[in-house]
């Protein structure tokens, strides 16, 4: 069954003082064509517009001294109150919340995102009081916002009903499933002496589901076993993860069901002997 289309589009709002750093990434391939079709919109709006003075200037040095300049709460009050109501007002910060697929999943359902993208030594700290969420994407230092806007920008617009070509094709995706995703392939059938393999161009549509969720418990054990502690386990998968050296009390930390008893085979029945 095809999914339906959004009745309206969700609009992300951009608040940044480097607009021209997001207009690119937002006019191009998925998200550009989500916003031709009416699905998505992104406004990006300049802080310097709401400096209310003639350098536009929106920073200022911060109080009890130290390196960097800070940008000041009523240019970002301004900015806000110029915007129509929103579901969420989204601060990136270090201190934020850590943005996963879930999150993503959980904005998708919003029609409205402000985002502050900060620079320099990040927004006075009583821009807090204005935002409904902080949002980090990692541990790391960066220049500003407008990278961690583009991530976010993308990872929640392609979930949108209608964005996606397939609208399928995000359910399988890595983190979707609580798993890595499986390795795909395509022509040609043999590139450098690795070939695809066997099962995937056999056209038995169970054995490749079941070589794809193999292949991605392998990968997700082998390089992220923490996503194992949340996946949602069958037990087929608890069959799987033992074959691949898992232990029996490792499945239990993860939670994971015990794998299928394996059935009793019947002995066959002896002809009965003539007297």
């Amino acid at each position: 069954m095809s999914e339906p289309l959004a009745t309206s589009p969700l609009t992300f709002s951009f608040l940044t003082l480097f607009p021209e750093l997001l207009a690119p990434f937002a006019a191009e391939a998925i998200v550009g064509k989500a916003q031709a079709r009416g699905l998505v919109q992104v406004q990006l709006v300049n802080l310097r517009d709401f400096a209310a003075n003639k350098h536009l200037k929106v920073d200022d040095t911060p109080y009890g001294g130290g390196a960097g300049m800070v940008i000041r709460a009523d240019v970002a009050g301004r900015a806000l109150e110029s915007l129509p109501p929103a579901d969420e007002v989204i601060l990136f910060s270090p201190a934020g919340q850590r943005f996963t697929q879930a999150v993503a999943e959980e904005l998708a359902q919003k029609t409205h995102l402000v985002f502050l993208c900060g620079r320099y030594e990040g927004f006075d700290a009583r821009v807090e009081t204005l935002v409904t969420r902080e949002l980090s994407i990692g541990d790391f230092v960066m220049m500003g916002g407008e990278a961690a806007a583009a991530c976010v920008l993308e990872a929640v617009a392609r979930l949108r009903p209608g964005v996606l070509g397939d609208p399928e094709s995000h359910q399988m995706d890595s983190f979707s499933s609580g798993l890595l995703d499986y390795p795909e392939y395509t022509r040609p059938p043999e590139w450098r002496g690795q070939p695809v393999p066997e099962v995937l161009r056999g056209g038995h549509h169970a054995a490749v589901a079941a070589w794809r969720r193999e292949q991605a418990l392998t990968r997700t054990l082998a390089r992220r076993p923490d996503l194992l502690t949340a996946a949602p386990l069958t037990p087929q998968d608890s069959a799987v993860l033992l074959g691949l050296g898992v232990t029996p009390e490792q499945l239990t930390a993860w939670g994971a069901p015990p794998p299928p008893v394996p059935k009793r085979q019947r002995r066959p029945k002896r002809p009965v002997q003539p007297d």
